[in-house]
Protein backbone atom coordinates (compact mmCIF):
# COMPACT_ATOMS: atom_id res chain seq x y z
CA UNK A 1 0.00 0.00 0.00
CA UNK A 2 1.17 3.48 -0.80
CA UNK A 3 2.37 5.90 2.00
CA UNK A 4 1.33 9.21 2.22
CA UNK A 5 3.42 12.06 3.91
CA UNK A 6 0.71 15.29 4.65
CA UNK A 7 1.84 18.71 5.05
CA UNK A 8 0.69 22.20 5.36
CA UNK A 9 1.42 25.59 5.29
CA UNK A 10 3.27 27.77 7.72
CA UNK A 11 0.72 30.02 9.19
CA UNK A 12 0.46 32.22 11.76
CA UNK A 13 -2.77 31.54 12.90
CA UNK A 14 -4.87 28.53 13.10
CA UNK A 15 -3.95 26.18 10.86
CA UNK A 16 -7.39 24.53 10.94
CA UNK A 17 -8.47 27.16 8.80
CA UNK A 18 -5.69 26.23 5.84
CA UNK A 19 -6.90 22.85 5.60
CA UNK A 20 -7.95 22.95 2.34
CA UNK A 21 -3.77 23.71 1.22
CA UNK A 22 -2.62 20.44 2.69
CA UNK A 23 -0.19 18.77 0.55
CA UNK A 24 -0.68 14.77 0.25
CA UNK A 25 2.83 13.43 -1.38
CA UNK A 26 3.09 9.97 -2.40
CA UNK A 27 6.10 7.89 -1.48
CA UNK A 28 7.80 5.92 -3.87
CA UNK A 29 9.31 5.69 -7.22
CA UNK A 30 8.13 8.98 -9.59
CA UNK A 31 7.57 8.06 -13.17
CA UNK A 32 7.18 11.01 -14.66
CA UNK A 33 10.04 12.44 -13.00
CA UNK A 34 12.05 9.73 -14.35
CA UNK A 35 10.57 10.23 -17.76
CA UNK A 36 10.56 13.95 -18.05
CA UNK A 37 13.16 15.43 -15.13
CA UNK A 38 13.43 19.29 -15.69
CA UNK A 39 10.10 19.37 -16.62
CA UNK A 40 8.63 17.96 -13.72
CA UNK A 41 11.07 19.96 -11.63
CA UNK A 42 9.67 22.76 -12.98
CA UNK A 43 5.69 21.92 -13.14
CA UNK A 44 6.66 21.18 -9.41
CA UNK A 45 7.70 24.52 -8.74
CA UNK A 46 11.37 22.96 -7.37
CA UNK A 47 13.36 25.94 -8.63
CA UNK A 48 16.54 24.88 -7.18
CA UNK A 49 16.87 21.28 -7.69
CA UNK A 50 16.07 21.89 -11.38
CA UNK A 51 18.82 24.61 -11.21
CA UNK A 52 20.89 21.29 -9.50
CA UNK A 53 19.87 19.24 -12.11
CA UNK A 54 20.33 21.06 -14.96
CA UNK A 55 24.27 21.82 -13.29
CA UNK A 56 24.25 18.17 -13.07
CA UNK A 57 24.06 17.06 -16.22
CA UNK A 58 25.89 19.74 -17.60
CA UNK A 59 29.09 18.71 -16.04
CA UNK A 60 28.16 14.95 -16.80
CA UNK A 61 28.16 16.19 -20.22
CA UNK A 62 31.18 18.05 -20.22
CA UNK A 63 33.23 15.23 -18.51
CA UNK A 64 32.12 12.84 -21.04
CA UNK A 65 32.75 14.98 -23.68
CA UNK A 66 36.46 15.47 -22.44
CA UNK A 67 36.85 11.82 -21.81
CA UNK A 68 35.23 11.02 -25.73
CA UNK A 69 32.70 8.59 -24.40
CA UNK A 70 30.56 7.29 -26.81
CA UNK A 71 26.83 7.42 -27.58
CA UNK A 72 26.06 4.37 -25.61
CA UNK A 73 27.70 5.07 -22.87
CA UNK A 74 26.14 9.01 -22.70
CA UNK A 75 22.93 7.28 -23.05
CA UNK A 76 23.66 4.58 -19.64
CA UNK A 77 25.08 7.68 -17.48
CA UNK A 78 21.72 9.97 -18.57
CA UNK A 79 19.73 6.92 -17.75
CA UNK A 80 21.33 6.79 -14.76
CA UNK A 81 20.66 10.16 -13.69
CA UNK A 82 17.11 10.11 -14.58
CA UNK A 83 16.65 7.04 -12.71
CA UNK A 84 17.98 8.95 -9.39
CA UNK A 85 15.79 11.56 -10.54
CA UNK A 86 12.46 9.24 -10.84
CA UNK A 87 13.93 7.59 -7.34
CA UNK A 88 14.37 11.02 -5.23
CA UNK A 89 11.59 13.32 -7.06
CA UNK A 90 9.36 12.48 -3.58
CA UNK A 91 12.27 13.69 -1.92
CA UNK A 92 12.85 16.58 -3.61
CA UNK A 93 9.69 17.69 -3.42
CA UNK A 94 9.38 16.91 0.88
CA UNK A 95 12.91 18.78 0.80
CA UNK A 96 11.17 21.86 -0.69
CA UNK A 97 8.19 21.94 1.22
CA UNK A 98 10.46 21.54 4.55
CA UNK A 99 12.48 24.89 2.99
CA UNK A 100 9.41 26.86 2.25
CA UNK A 101 8.52 26.30 6.28
CA UNK A 102 5.60 24.02 5.56
CA UNK A 103 5.35 21.27 8.61
CA UNK A 104 4.91 17.59 8.40
CA UNK A 105 1.66 16.92 9.93
CA UNK A 106 1.37 13.16 9.82
CA UNK A 107 1.60 9.87 8.16
CA UNK A 108 -0.59 8.10 6.21
CA UNK A 109 -1.09 4.79 4.35
CA UNK A 110 -3.83 4.19 2.16
CA UNK A 111 -4.52 2.77 -1.57
CA UNK A 112 -4.83 6.15 -2.90
CA UNK A 113 -5.21 9.91 -2.34
CA UNK A 114 -9.10 10.30 -1.66
CA UNK A 115 -8.81 7.70 0.44
CA UNK A 116 -5.64 9.05 2.31
CA UNK A 117 -7.18 12.72 2.61
CA UNK A 118 -10.07 10.30 4.08
CA UNK A 119 -7.98 8.56 6.33
CA UNK A 120 -5.91 11.44 7.66
CA UNK A 121 -8.82 14.10 8.29
CA UNK A 122 -11.23 11.34 9.92
CA UNK A 123 -8.05 10.61 12.14
CA UNK A 124 -7.41 14.37 12.95
CA UNK A 125 -11.06 15.48 13.28
CA UNK A 126 -11.38 12.82 16.12
CA UNK A 127 -7.86 13.50 18.18
CA UNK A 128 -8.08 17.08 18.22
CA UNK A 129 -10.02 18.95 20.71
CA UNK A 130 -10.91 23.01 20.54
CA UNK A 131 -7.69 23.40 22.49
CA UNK A 132 -5.32 21.66 20.32
CA UNK A 133 -2.06 23.30 18.16
CA UNK A 134 -0.54 21.62 15.60
CA UNK A 135 2.59 23.66 15.82
CA UNK A 136 3.85 22.57 19.26
CA UNK A 137 3.44 18.84 18.75
CA UNK A 138 6.84 16.96 19.24
CA UNK A 139 8.31 14.73 16.89
CA UNK A 140 11.38 13.15 17.99
CA UNK A 141 12.63 13.82 21.23
CA UNK A 142 14.71 12.02 23.13
CA UNK A 143 12.85 9.41 25.72
CA UNK A 144 12.62 10.92 29.15
CA UNK A 145 15.32 10.57 31.87
CA UNK A 146 15.90 9.70 35.34
CA UNK A 147 16.56 12.86 37.36
CA UNK A 148 19.99 13.13 39.37
CA UNK A 149 23.63 13.44 38.73
CA UNK A 150 24.33 11.39 35.60
CA UNK A 151 26.53 8.32 35.89
CA UNK A 152 28.22 6.14 33.81
CA UNK A 153 27.27 2.22 33.78
CA UNK A 154 29.00 0.34 36.41
CA UNK A 155 30.66 -2.56 35.32
CA UNK A 156 31.68 -5.67 37.69
CA UNK A 157 35.66 -5.54 38.67
CA UNK A 158 38.25 -8.05 36.54
CA UNK A 159 35.43 -9.16 34.06
CA UNK A 160 36.54 -8.26 30.55
CA UNK A 161 33.95 -6.84 28.10
CA UNK A 162 34.60 -8.40 24.60
CA UNK A 163 34.96 -11.63 23.07
CA UNK A 164 37.03 -13.38 26.18
CA UNK A 165 35.56 -13.87 29.57
CA UNK A 166 37.98 -14.35 31.04
CA UNK A 167 41.35 -12.62 31.70
CA UNK A 168 44.62 -14.84 30.23
CA UNK A 169 42.25 -17.60 29.20
CA UNK A 170 43.50 -19.71 26.09
CA UNK A 171 42.38 -19.08 22.38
Amino acid sequence: MPVYTVHAPSADGDIRGATDRFVFVRDGFSFWAFVFGPLWLLYQRLWLAFAGYMMLSIVVEVMLSLLRASGGIRFAVMAVIALLMGLEAVSLRRWTLSRRKWRQLGVVVADDREAAERRFFDRWTTMRGLDFDPTTVDRGAPPPTRNGPRQPPQLPRGDIVGLFPQPGMPR
